[in-house]
C-alpha cells in the first residue's frame, strides 16, 4: 500500500457495506496499487474496524476479480490486463453489452427509457484531473449498469458488471480529452434504447465499444 487510504467516516450499521466501498474505491482508484499484497491486519487498524469486515470485503472484491487470494499467500490486488487479455475483456462486452442495448430497447419500461436519457445528459465539469477520473468512472458505470439493468437479465448484468470491475482498474490510463466524445456517444445509445429500436441501440453500444477499446488502447503504448 502506497498511500493512506482516504477513509470516510465509517457508520456502525453499514459498517460492512462502508469498509468494503473504501477497499473497492482504494483499488480502483490505485491507492491499493495492482499486484500491492493486501494486509489485512493493517487495513483494519486503518479503517479502526476488526479484521472481519477488512475479509468479508475482500472476499467480495475476489468475487468481482479486483483481488486475488492465494493458499498461504493471502490477498494480493489483481495486476492490470496484458493486451491480449484486454481484448479479451473488450470482445466479450461486444458480446454481453450489445445483447444488453438490444434487449433494454425492447423491455424497458417508459419510466426506465427516461431515466437513461436523463442519465446520458449528465456531464463532468472542471476539478482536478484526479477528480475528473472518479468522476467520470462512476458516470460511465451508472450508464452502462442502467442499460444492463433494463435488458431483464440478472445474470447478463452480473457478468457485465465482473467485466466492467476488470476495466476501471485502467480508468487513471483514460484520455481525458476523449470524455466529450464519450457523453456524445452514450446519449446516442439513450436515444435508441428511448425510441424503442433494437437494431439502432444494438448498433450504438456496438460503436461506442468500439472506439472506448480504440481509446484506451493508448495506455499500453506506454
Amino acid at each position: 500500500m502506497t498511500r493512506p487510504l482516504a477513509v470516510a467516516r465509517l457508520h456502525r450499521p453499514t459498517l460492512g457495506d462502508d469498509v468494503y466501498e473504501t477497499l473497492r474505491s482504494a483499488v480502483l482508484e490505485h491507492i491499493l496499487e495492482p499486484g500491492d499484497r493486501v494486509n489485512i491486519d493493517a487495513l483494519a487498524r486503518e479503517l479502526d474496524v476488526s479484521p472481519t469486515p477488512v475479509r468479508e470485503a475482500l472476499a467480495r472484491l475476489e468475487s468481482e476479480g479486483l483481488v486475488r487470494k492465494r493458499p498461504r499467500a493471502g490477498y494480493t490486488v489483481s495486476p492490470l490486463l496484458t493486451v491480449a487479455e484486454f481484448h479479451d475483456m473488450f470482445d466479450m462486452r461486444l458480446l454481453l453489452e450489445c445483447a444488453a442495448a438490444r434487449w433494454a430497447a425492447e423491455r424497458a419500461t417508459d419510466a426506465e427509457r427516461e431515466s437513461l436519457v436523463a442519465e446520458a445528459a449528465r456531464t463532468i465539469e472542471g476539478g482536478e484531473e484526479g477528480d475528473w477520473h472518479a468522476a467520470f468512472t462512476a458516470l460511465d458505470a451508472r450508464l452502462h449498469d442502467l442499460v444492463a439493468r433494463y435488458a431483464a437479465n440478472p445474470l447478463l448484468r452480473e457478468s457485465i458488471n465482473r467485466l466492467h470491475s476488470h476495466l476501471h482498474l485502467h480508468r487513471r490510463y483514460f484520455p481525458y480529452g476523449q470524455i466529450a466524445i464519450t457523453n456524445d456517444e452514450h446519449r446516442d445509445l439513450a436515444a435508441a434504447i428511448h425510441a424503442a429500436d433494437p437494431d439502432r441501440a444494438e448498433a450504438a453500444m456496438r460503436l461506442h465499444l468500439t472506439r472506448a477499446r480504440e481509446r484506451h488502447l493508448v495506455a499500453f503504448e506506454d
